[in-house]
């Protein structure tokens, strides 16, 4: 059970460095949430 909780933790965290280095400004980071909206839209259409 630790061991999940661990490889968990470091999962999250790796993916939160990754999601904050692809929008390193605030600009890039409307864009992606933008772009995160369209996907999420057209999928609805669907």
């Amino acid at each position: 059970m630790n061991t999940l909780r661990t490889l968990l933790w470091v999962t999250l965290t790796l993916a939160s460095c990754a999601g904050l280095s692809a929008c390193n400004t605030v600009k890039g980071m409307g864009q992606d949430i933008q772009k995160a909206g369209s996907v999420i839209e057209n999928a609805v259409k669907k």
